[in-house]
């Protein structure tokens, strides 16, 4: 089990992690919502330094915190968000939108896509710091990284030749899933308490949309798709928190 933790940690972030990975990529899936959740604890305590150093200066805390994060990922999920994006606006068929997706040059709706997505998690992260609610980052991240786990078990993989994301996908079971769910539930009562639930289950439903929207454009998934996939879970989330605090408890 050990081992799975210490594959997800390395896949899904840059830090330097010791031990065996797993043999089987797939039994690294029930880590991930634990992944998020380290991942927000960091960003946590780096935002509130940086409001004690700054005096308060909510927008460029943010603005660091964001960029920590991509950082931490690696542009990972940055990376499918745009791949997607470009993918799903210029592909007319399975074929061109899965081959534009395999392009690694960035195309204009990549390009539009995330710079959408960072101003929309940066003005987020600025309202979650100024309300003293920067805690929310915490279920947000761990459902964002749940929700990749539901569409690995749920739907096949895309690509016939297999791709970075296959042996994640090809290897998913039911157990990796109910891991993933309750190890996201304890953490967002943990953090959340009702409110944290509600924002799981917008979370989950919100994934399990784009899974069907997945499904009836390329057939399945790719790596790119889970990328995106915990993006647009992550930063919706974030945008609900920072519109809705007066409402969380």
């Amino acid at each position: 089990m050990i081992r799975g933790l210490v594959t997800a940690l390395r896949t899904l972030t840059i830090l330097p992690i010791p031990g065996k990975e797993t043999e089987r990529m797939a039994d690294a899936l029930s880590w991930f919502p634990v992944v998020g959740c380290l991942l927000a604890a960091i960003l946590l305590a780096l935002a509130r330094g940086l409001d004690f150093v700054t005096g308060g200066w909510n927008e460029g805390s943010a603005a660091v915190v964001l960029a920590v994060s991509a950082i931490l990922t690696r542009g990972l999920h940055l990376d499918g968000l745009s791949d997607w994006a470009d993918g799903f606006g210029g592909g007319n068929t399975r074929e061109a939108t899965l081959t534009i997706m395999k392009d690694p040059r960035a195309g204009a709706f990549g390009g539009v896509a995330l710079v959408l997505v960072l101003v929309a998690k940066w003005a987020a992260f600025s309202r979650l710091i100024e309300t003293g609610a920067f805690h929310w980052v915490v279920p947000a991240f761990v459902v964002s990284r749940m929700a990749m786990v539901e569409l690995a078990v749920c739907l096949p993989y895309a690509r016939s030749e297999g791709g970075t994301g296959a042996p994640f996908v090809n290897g998913a079971r039911t157990f990796h899933r109910f891991i993933s769910l309750l190890t996201a539930l304890a953490l967002v009562l943990a953090w959340g308490g009702r409110a944290g639930l509600v924002l799981m289950i917008a979370g989950w439903a919100l994934c399990h949309l784009l899974g069907l929207w997945f499904r009836r454009r390329v057939g399945g998934l790719t790596g790119d798709l889970l990328g995106a996939c915990s993006e647009l879970v992550e930063t919706g989330l974030l945008l609900s928190c920072a519109a809705g605090k007066q409402w969380l408890v």
